[in-house]
């Protein structure tokens, strides 16, 4: 006589089975969720980045800096970048009548709000690049990285 033997899973193996995924899920969707947001950050120092550039070649040409957001060869401010985490904008520092400077800001919008450790981009006229955060007075902040 021939012993028969059951086919399948029982319940406990089953519980195991998704007690670790479970386990996983918990450890791997953060892990996922915060090097996404670290990932968008690129769009923000690009486009702060990429509009002081605007700004300093328009100085070269005028020796002043932009009043107009056509003067910088956008069509409005502040702009949303990217796919629609960041807004950036560019204010005359210390104002618009004088405009001696400039201050190019991204901000975080939507899902980068929770980006709390590299929240704003700032720079200004010197180069001088700022971010806003918890990771703003750590000198080796991945920020500007």
């Amino acid at each position: 006589m021939r012993s028969v033997l059951p086919k399948g899973f029982s319940l406990i193996e089953l519980m195991v089975t998704i007690t670790v995924a479970a386990i996983l899920a918990a450890i791997a969707v953060p892990a996922y969720t915060s090097q996404v947001r670290k990932s968008r950050r690129t769009d923000a120092r690009t486009a702060v980045l990429d509009a002081a550039a605007r700004e300093e070649r328009l100085f070269a040409t005028t020796n002043k800096y932009s009043q107009t957001t056509t003067d910088l060869g956008y069509t409005t401010l502040p702009q949303t970048i990217g796919a629609g985490y960041y807004q950036v904008d560019v204010k005359c520092t210390p104002d618009a009548a004088t405009c001696s400077g400039f201050t190019v800001t991204a901000v975080p919008l939507g899902a980068q709000v929770k980006d709390t450790a590299c929240a704003t981009y700032q720079v200004d006229q010197t180069g001088k690049q700022t971010v806003t955060g918890t990771s703003a007075a750590d000198p080796t902040s991945p920020c500007w990285n």
